[in-house]
């Protein structure tokens, strides 16, 4: 769902949307193969969108907790247990 300005992009909330729409479309069952295959590619391109997006936040909320030095550690996002839930 890469986009070349910011007007034309859906924004997070709308792109993980549609990203649940397409997985539950796909897991349904009731698409043909071809279109399947269209969904996954869409799929995949909004998964791309929206990791990228959680991404940037990430590093603006590190850039932030780095400027003020009486902010609580937080550690890293990688270090959260729902993080860790999910890999397990």
């Amino acid at each position: 769902m890469p986009a070349k300005d910011a007007q034309a992009e859906p924004g997070f909330e709308k792109a993980l949307a549609r990203l649940e729409a397409v997985v539950g479309e796909l897991e349904g069952g009731r698409v043909s193969l071809e279109e399947s295959l269209k969904k996954y590619t869409e799929g995949m391109e909004l998964s791309a969108y929206c990791a990228k997006k959680l991404g940037e936040a990430e590093k603006k909320i590190e850039i932030l907790l780095q400027k003020n030095p009486d902010a609580p550690e937080w550690g890293t996002f990688a270090d959260t247990p729902s993080s860790h839930q999910a890999e397990g």
